[in-house]
């Protein structure tokens, strides 16, 4: 697996030889054939043998039935609790049974998995952990980080991360144009918290330029290999198509501006069902179908005749209840849009300071939440009055930077970092029922980093966020003597400011600390930092 965005995988299209391409297999498609998964298990490159990818390691599935959350201590658990999975590690399948199950799981249906529980040999795996759920009554705990991965590059810093929908793994944005993927650390499948070593990207794909967006195909599953691919846009470049089980590139789209000039999208998001991408332009969003890679698409132009969003759509998110989705645009404004037609159905006022960089709905569809650039705000709308805000969440943002910001699976709670390294937690259940809009006060703030915070994804279902760092960093004049020199081209010297270096991916455990008892037995929590 190369380094350079030119390696091309199965299924990849070669631009220059002006071939059609060839068509992402669609997941719901998948034909389960035992000798073809065979021969494709036994062709797996290293990377792709790292325990995300393994189904002995793989102790979790997110299509598994989900038991509804309960009331503990520290208050509401908002983890969901996948059942009968603690001991996958354990089963083994008779002959034959692996395959049928495995063909059923790739159409989609509920496979019931029958799973002798032996607690004396039973390890605690995360999955079971996870049903103590979010505790931000005390400080998150730091698990493992990277570090070095970031400081080979003097300039190097990150600029985002996302958990895989499946939570198998961490998807990194940063400055050398390069996507990491890091797996789950083996070690949180059992007891082994003491030994967690620093984190390495098991993969690298690397982009010819800036990286304007990237993100998952929401129906990922690491034990589908169809399923697992990353979209990302950079700038001068189609979007790609990236294979996040061997890190080839699988296809390309190409959008064209009314010139025929090959253009760039400012943002990317998937449909819910995965069958369609959107990608935003300047006041254009155009829509690509997933399994016919190249440059047919459809144009929804955002503002006709001088009405409607203007502006660069710099990030799109989709509701998760109704058939909708929401637009943010450098022109500060958030525009809400039917998926059918892309009729625009209601514009929310530029209540901003800057352009909008970041939106989520919230899990129930009716808030939406939105936070800009050198904007201290992030508003809450209420979506069954459209254009009225609900509460607003304050946090420092002091430069241009995309800061994000995530919900857990409840909506209950609202984390996101700032420019000072400072993760912020609100509850956001605290507010007022009157509907009187004010300034929410965080439940809990933490300093995750010394420098800006700029990622943050909480895990699908487990008690983990994890927080990328890191901004660019600026030369000054400097104050000494000896700085104030002049070269011998005349021009003042400069030197660095003093600036805090801190370019790091950060793991963090969010749920209660010390040692629980689950089930009837202990479980071995990270130990409190008191």
């Amino acid at each position: 697996m190369g380094d350079t965005g030119g390696v091309a995988g199965m299924g990849q299209e070669t631009e220059g030889e002006g071939e059609p391409p060839q068509k992402i297999p669609p997941a719901a498609q998948h034909q389960g054939c035992e000798e073809e998964e065979k021969q494709a298990e036994e062709e797996l490159p290293p990377p792709a043998k790292q325990p995300r990818l393994g189904e002995e390691a793989v102790t979790f599935d997110p299509e598994l039935p989900v038991a509804p959350a309960a009331e503990t201590d520290g208050g509401h658990d908002l983890s969901l609790l996948i059942q009968d999975t603690g001991s996958l590690q354990q089963h083994e399948p008779e002959e034959g049974e692996g395959e049928e199950n495995r063909e059923g799981e790739q159409n989609g249906d509920q496979v019931p998995r029958m799973i002798d529980r032996k607690e004396e040999e039973e390890e605690v795996s995360p999955q079971e952990s996870q049903s103590l759920g979010l505790d931000f009554s005390q400080n998150p705990q730091k698990l493992t980080g990277a570090w070095a991965e970031y400081t080979s590059y003097p300039e190097n810093y990150l600029k985002g991360c996302k958990w895989a929908p499946d939570g198998s793994c961490i998807l990194s944005n940063s400055a050398d144009n390069i996507l990491r993927v890091y797996n789950l650390p083996p070690e949180l499948y059992g007891n082994d918290w003491d030994l967690l070593t620093e984190m390495s990207p098991v993969l690298r794909m690397a982009e010819g330029d800036t990286i304007y967006d990237y993100c998952w195909f929401p129906k990922m599953s690491s034990l589908d290999p169809d399923t697992c691919f990353i979209a990302s846009s950079s700038r001068d470049n189609p979007v790609h198509i990236w294979d996040a089980f061997y890190g080839d590139l699988r296809a390309t789209f190409r959008p064209y501006n009314h010139l025929d000039e090959l253009t760039a999208a400012h943002s990317l998001c998937f449909s819910p069902d995965g069958s369609q991408l959107y990608c935003g332009f300047d006041k254009t969003v155009r829509v690509f179908y997933t399994d016919r890679p190249g440059r047919d698409c459809e144009e929804r132009p955002t503002m006709v005749k001088k009405q409607g969003q203007s502006g660069i759509i710099s990030c799109m998110a989709f509701s998760p209840c109704q058939s909708l989705y929401a637009c943010g645009s450098y022109s500060r404004t958030a525009g809400l849009y039917s998926c059918q037609d892309g009729t625009l159905l209601a514009l929310l006022p530029p209540r901003h300071h800057g352009g909008v960089t970041h939106l989520l709905f919230s899990p129930d569809g009716q808030r939406l939440y939105t936070g800009g650039r050198k904007d201290p705000e992030v508003l809450c709308w209420d979506l069954r009055d459209p254009g009225r805000v609900l509460f607003s969440l304050k946090r420092s943002v002091t430069t241009n930077q995309r800061i994000y910001f995530d919900l857990d699976a409840s909506g209950r709670y609202l984390l996101s970092g700032d420019t000072e390294g400072v993760v912020s937690v609100w509850d956001t259940s605290t507010a007022p029922p009157d509907g009187k809009e004010e300034v929410l006060q965080p439940q809990l703030q933490f300093q995750a980093h010394t420098d800006c915070a700029n990622g943050i994804s909480l895990h699908p279902y487990m008690p983990l966020l994890v927080t990328s760092s890191g901004q660019r960093q600026f030369c000054w004049p400097g104050d000494s003597e000896g700085d104030s020199d002049s070269d011998s081209n005349g021009n003042t010297m400069m030197s660095p400011q003093q600036v805090r270096h801190d370019n790091a991916l950060a793991l963090w455990w969010v749920g209660p600390l010390g040692v629980a008892s689950e089930g009837g037995q202990e479980v071995q929590l990270p130990p409190s930092q008191d």
